[in-house]
């Protein structure tokens, strides 16, 4: 398939790349901190392996020479852009009246949507049970420089050699350790505590059912008392791409109560990042269909919610794959 692939057969390069896919996109989420930034430099290093699988002299699996080309194209386009939660961008705000006008370009993270994962063992399985997509995680290496949030990743996430890194990043063995102490620091920093799969397993999954069904139930009866029994005191809740955000449970009940169950919605549990999530339907006064109006995630600390990250930007959820209208109440979203 190499050979063939290297005489111009795009067929056969199109087959070569295909096991690898979805680990590069999402080694591309991790470092960009959206799916379609990931996907854009995907496809930017794909041209390039195809222009240069000449050159390929298989000192290294394919596997590793796609991520090395991939992890080039991210550096390229992370001296770009930046991607950021509500938290970095300005300070909380108290008063619900005025949420601001939202902020366009290419500024929020964006959430990873889950797929099922195979039992059996592979590429594929591991790179998706890993805390490496988890929120927090890529958020926090969104504020690291470019080239250690690249070693992180290769060494820690997808357990590359340091000396496979090194020939990776054009450096050395000794750069690359030096890179990665800083670097575990840094995100260590900014993400104290343990990952959400430690939360959510101690909780266990008749916890986490649980939980997801209090939730649902408490917003869908738009039941203010209930959703502050579920919240964390010092919980948060972020919705870009407005600039609000509101910090602290007396003030994130205030907003639920004043704006959010201000019409009714229909909730459906999903999973994004590994944690729990909703695809969180609004009714249209005018119809009164049920349409997408957020993609949701939690954040859990000893089974209290910490964190919802609301994502209201159209464009995340038409690139979510969820429906746009819920057919009816009792509709379910695969």
């Amino acid at each position: 398939m190499l050979e063939r692939a290297r005489t111009g057969d795009d067929a056969a390069f199109a087959r070569l790349v295909a096991p690898y896919r979805d680990e590069l996109v999402a080694h591309g989420y991790r470092m960009l901190g959206s799916r379609q930034d990931a996907e854009d430099a995907l496809q930017e290093a794909l041209i390039g392996a195809w222009r240069g699988l000449a050159g390929f002299a298989g000192r290294s699996s394919l596997r590793t020479w796609l991520y090395r080309i991939l992890t080039h194209a991210c550096l390229r386009l992370a001296e770009r852009r930046r991607r950021l939660l509500s938290p970095a961008y300005g300070p909380p705000r108290r008063a619900t009246a005025d949420l601001g006008a939202p902020v366009p370009g290419p500024v929020w993270m964006e959430p990873w949507m889950d797929e099922p994962v195979s039992d059996e063992p592979g590429p594929d399985a591991r790179y998706l049970r890993r805390e490496g997509v988890e929120l927090a995680f890529v958020a926090a290496l969104q504020h690291l420089p470019a080239v250690q949030r690249a070693v992180l990743i290769l060494r820690e996430v997808l357990e590359f050699p340091a000396a496979e890194v090194a020939r990776m990043l054009d450096t050395t063995p000794a750069s690359v350790n030096s890179a990665l102490q800083r670097a575990r620091k840094a995100v260590d920093e900014r993400v104290p505590g343990p990952s959400q799969r430690v939360e959510l397993a101690a909780l266990g999954d008749e916890g986490r059912r649980e939980l997801v069904e209090a939730f649902v139930g408490a917003w869908e009866r738009a039941d203010v008392a209930a959703i502050a029994e579920l919240l964390a005191e010092d919980v948060r809740f972020t919705m870009p791409p407005l600039p609000a955000w509101f910090d602290g449970r007396e003030d994130v009940v205030r907003f639920f109560a004043e704006r959010v169950f201000a019409t009714p919605w229909r909730l459906v549990p999903i999973s994004a990042n590994g944690q729990p999530a909703f695809a969180c339907y609004q009714r249209d006064p005018d119809d009164g269909r049920f349409r997408l109006g957020a993609v949701n995630l939690l954040a859990v600390r000893a089974g209290r919610i910490v964190e919802i990250a609301g994502f209201i930007d159209p464009a995340v959820g038409a690139a979510s794959g969820l429906p746009a209208e819920l057919p009816g109440e009792s509709a379910a979203v695969r």
